[in-house]
Protein backbone atom coordinates (compact mmCIF):
# COMPACT_ATOMS: atom_id res chain seq x y z
CA UNK A 1 0.00 0.00 0.00
CA UNK A 2 1.48 3.26 -1.21
CA UNK A 3 0.25 6.54 1.01
CA UNK A 4 1.04 9.80 -0.81
CA UNK A 5 -1.04 12.34 1.42
CA UNK A 6 -2.21 12.82 5.24
CA UNK A 7 -5.70 12.78 3.82
CA UNK A 8 -5.10 9.54 2.20
CA UNK A 9 -3.79 8.01 5.68
CA UNK A 10 -5.84 9.36 7.63
CA UNK A 11 -8.89 7.93 5.77
CA UNK A 12 -7.35 4.06 5.99
CA UNK A 13 -8.71 1.49 7.73
CA UNK A 14 -5.50 1.02 10.37
CA UNK A 15 -5.77 4.96 10.85
CA UNK A 16 -9.71 4.30 11.27
CA UNK A 17 -8.51 1.68 13.61
CA UNK A 18 -5.91 3.28 15.89
CA UNK A 19 -7.95 6.41 16.43
CA UNK A 20 -11.07 4.45 17.45
CA UNK A 21 -8.92 2.34 19.99
CA UNK A 22 -7.18 5.35 21.11
CA UNK A 23 -10.33 7.69 21.42
CA UNK A 24 -13.13 5.26 22.28
CA UNK A 25 -11.59 2.27 23.04
CA UNK A 26 -9.06 4.27 26.05
CA UNK A 27 -12.33 6.29 27.39
CA UNK A 28 -14.97 3.72 27.19
CA UNK A 29 -12.19 0.94 29.37
CA UNK A 30 -11.30 3.83 31.87
CA UNK A 31 -14.92 4.82 32.36
CA UNK A 32 -15.97 1.44 32.88
CA UNK A 33 -13.43 0.01 34.39
CA UNK A 34 -13.62 2.74 37.41
CA UNK A 35 -17.55 2.52 37.62
CA UNK A 36 -17.04 -1.12 38.10
CA UNK A 37 -14.38 -0.76 40.90
CA UNK A 38 -16.67 2.11 42.68
CA UNK A 39 -19.73 -0.67 42.28
CA UNK A 40 -17.83 -3.25 43.72
CA UNK A 41 -16.79 -1.53 46.53
CA UNK A 42 -13.20 -1.08 45.76
CA UNK A 43 -12.55 2.17 44.67
CA UNK A 44 -14.73 5.18 45.61
CA UNK A 45 -14.51 8.24 43.67
CA UNK A 46 -12.19 11.30 45.23
CA UNK A 47 -14.30 14.00 46.88
CA UNK A 48 -15.74 16.33 44.12
CA UNK A 49 -15.04 14.09 41.58
CA UNK A 50 -18.37 13.17 39.84
CA UNK A 51 -18.97 10.64 36.98
CA UNK A 52 -19.03 13.35 34.53
CA UNK A 53 -15.13 14.96 35.49
CA UNK A 54 -13.95 11.27 35.69
CA UNK A 55 -15.41 10.66 32.21
CA UNK A 56 -13.49 13.80 30.84
CA UNK A 57 -10.40 12.93 32.62
CA UNK A 58 -10.76 9.20 30.77
CA UNK A 59 -10.58 11.71 27.58
CA UNK A 60 -6.94 12.24 28.04
CA UNK A 61 -6.18 8.33 28.35
CA UNK A 62 -6.51 8.51 24.42
CA UNK A 63 -3.29 10.70 24.30
CA UNK A 64 -1.05 7.53 23.48
CA UNK A 65 2.58 7.67 21.97
CA UNK A 66 4.91 5.19 23.22
CA UNK A 67 2.80 2.08 23.93
CA UNK A 68 0.80 2.83 20.35
CA UNK A 69 3.51 3.35 18.94
CA UNK A 70 5.48 0.40 19.97
CA UNK A 71 2.61 -1.83 19.09
CA UNK A 72 1.98 -0.57 15.56
CA UNK A 73 5.98 -1.39 14.95
CA UNK A 74 5.21 -4.90 16.25
CA UNK A 75 2.18 -5.64 14.24
CA UNK A 76 2.86 -3.39 10.75
CA UNK A 77 5.84 -4.28 8.49
CA UNK A 78 4.69 -2.00 5.39
CA UNK A 79 5.92 0.89 6.04
CA UNK A 80 3.01 2.78 4.06
CA UNK A 81 0.84 1.04 7.08
CA UNK A 82 3.12 1.78 9.95
CA UNK A 83 3.38 5.45 8.89
CA UNK A 84 -0.46 5.89 8.49
CA UNK A 85 -0.98 4.51 12.02
CA UNK A 86 1.84 6.99 13.29
CA UNK A 87 0.14 9.63 11.73
CA UNK A 88 -2.98 8.08 12.92
CA UNK A 89 -1.50 8.13 17.14
CA UNK A 90 -0.56 11.69 16.34
CA UNK A 91 -4.12 12.90 15.19
CA UNK A 92 -6.03 10.79 17.96
CA UNK A 93 -3.22 11.61 20.71
CA UNK A 94 -4.21 15.51 19.47
CA UNK A 95 -8.02 15.01 19.15
CA UNK A 96 -7.90 13.55 22.86
CA UNK A 97 -6.27 16.33 24.47
CA UNK A 98 -8.65 18.84 23.19
CA UNK A 99 -11.62 16.78 23.74
CA UNK A 100 -10.55 15.74 27.35
CA UNK A 101 -9.56 19.58 27.80
CA UNK A 102 -12.77 21.36 27.11
CA UNK A 103 -14.65 18.46 28.67
CA UNK A 104 -13.08 18.76 32.01
CA UNK A 105 -13.34 23.26 31.85
CA UNK A 106 -16.75 22.49 31.72
CA UNK A 107 -17.10 20.02 34.57
CA UNK A 108 -15.21 22.09 36.97
CA UNK A 109 -17.86 23.96 40.08
CA UNK A 110 -18.47 26.87 39.83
Amino acid sequence: MRVTTLGEALSSPVAYGVALGLLLGKTIGITLFAWLAVRAGVATLPAGVGWSTLCAASWLGGIGFTMALFVAGLALTDTALLDTAKAAVLVASAIAGIVGYVLLRRSRPG
